[in-house]
């Protein structure tokens, strides 16, 4: 995923795959030496939040869009991978994900008034403009991070399979949203000219991404995960289309936890989000599962999973859980459960229920309430910071952009459904979702 680990130029997908490999240990890296120390656990006193559960998730939804709008450069549109949570930063990098992200949460805000209409139209038409004719790409796929100003290539990085999906995904959603025919036009050539043929590399499943210096990277995206969208788009593109057969050639290893049982890779909870920002796979069903109820599951099971660590965790409650990939005091994790991932401490993640409003409704509103209620650090400029730590008082100086856009996009579909109804429109979504035998469950 496009996200800057730190000073670090390793990326949350990287950390996941060198952690189940055996090549990392969270408990080797520079960050993560430090152990935690705390007195006895007393829950803060709560301070009722006077809104509604809509009211909230409004104030929600306006902070990421003044993010998305002030972490974004206006001549290009590419919106910073990180930020203060209060602004005023000096962060340079953008990522493609965010700006993906970012380009959904212009849809949204537009639509709900959250910014001057003419305004923010002028910021999409700039932002595709750039990505069609300026932003560097090969076969159609853009750099991971980039320059936010210039657009130059950041850290020797890869070109994404994923980050680049995830901005298609924003890119589509703006074609659909906004009726204009500059957007529309920029829309369609950037995603007519992916080809995701050459991403196969020979292969039956698409690679990770590609290095100038070295070639395709060896990784392939080959098990359950934040995948279905890539393969989507892939089977639904008009101009370079890869064979349904790739639909089937990943793999779908289940998790059985307590009384659950579900499709899942052993990674964290944003993977039953990501392709579920943009797809509705609601009353539907491939061959194999419908993915939507499997990710309710996924995330009862880990709040139950959550609620099962008290002992050792005692900010853990039914009032309070969800880890998914974040910062911490100890620097950046790749962790969640269950199967338990990573050097858990007790950390919060808010987008970890943030992203699965639209699963687990009452349960994940809760969670964003007490954080409201109880933590007031937790809360900023741009919304929620990215994680805190209620047994030591750390709280995060960062927001991340693919987190608070995750929290924006399933808050909207809890809502209204925005996102889904707009996504669900593009002939090349429907042909994706109809050649890999989805049908109604």
């Amino acid at each position: 995923m496009a996200e800057l680990i730190g000073k670090t130029q390793i990326t949350r997908r990287e950390m996941l795959q060198a952690t189940t490999l055996g090549v990392l240990s969270l408990a080797n890296l520079p960050f993560a030496t430090s152990s935690l120390s705390r007195d006895v656990f007393h829950e803060p006193d709560r301070v009722p939040y006077k809104g509604s559960d809509d009211a909230l998730l409004d104030e929600i939804e306006r902070t990421a869009y003044d993010f998305f709008w002030n972490e974004a450069i206006s001549t290009t549109g590419q919106v910073k991978d990180r930020a203060l949570l209060n602004g005023k930063d000096q962060h340079k990098i953008a990522s493609i994900a965010a700006t993906g992200f970012g380009l959904t949460g212009l849809c949204i805000a537009e639509a709900r008034g959250y910014g001057q209409a003419t305004a923010i139209r002028d910021r999409v038409r700039q932002t595709l403009r750039f990505l069609r004719k300026q932003l560097p790409h090969e076969h159609g796929f853009f750099y991971h991070f980039i320059d936010c100003q210039t657009g130059e290539r950041a850290f020797r990085c890869e070109l994404s399979s994923i980050d680049t999906s995830l901005l298609l995904c924003g890119v589509l959603t703006a074609r659909t949203h906004f009726q204009d025919a500059e957007i529309q036009d920029h829309a369609t050539a950037i995603c007519e000219r992916v080809d995701w043929q050459w991403m196969l590399n020979g292969g039956k499943t698409l690679s990770m991404g590609w290095k100038p210096e070295e070639g395709f990277l060896k990784s392939r995206w080959e098990h359950y995960c934040e995948l279905m969208m890539i393969y989507l788009l892939a089977l639904g593109s008009p101009t370079h289309p890869v064979s349904k057969d790739a639909w089937d050639a990943w793999s779908r290893p289940t998790v059985k936890f307590q009384e659950f049982e579900y499709i899942s890779g052993n990674d964290p909870l944003f993977t039953h989000q990501y392709s579920q920002a943009w797809f509705d796979f609601r009353g539907k069903r491939d061959a194999y599962t419908n993915y939507f109820e499997n990710s309710v599951t996924a995330t009862r099971a880990h709040k139950r999973f959550c609620l099962s660590l008290h002992d050792e965790f005692p900010d853990y409650t039914d009032h309070l859980w969800g880890i998914s990939a974040s910062d911490s005091a100890s620097g950046y994790q790749a962790w969640g459960g269950p199967p338990r991932l990573g050097r858990l401490d007790g950390s919060i993640v808010p987008c970890a229920v943030g992203g699965s409003l639209s699963f687990l409704w009452e349960d994940c509103m809760q969670v964003l309430r007490t954080i409201r209620e109880r933590y007031p650090k937790a809360w900023g400029r741009y919304g929620f910071v990215d994680a805190f730590n209620p047994l030591n008082s750390w709280y995060n100086p960062d927001v991340i952009g693919i987190d608070l856009g995750i929290t924006m996009l399933m808050a909207e579909n809890a809502r209204s459904g925005l996102v889904w109804n707009t996504f669900m429109k593009n002939k090349e979504v429907q042909s994706g979702m109809e050649r890999a035998g989805f049908k109604t469950a």
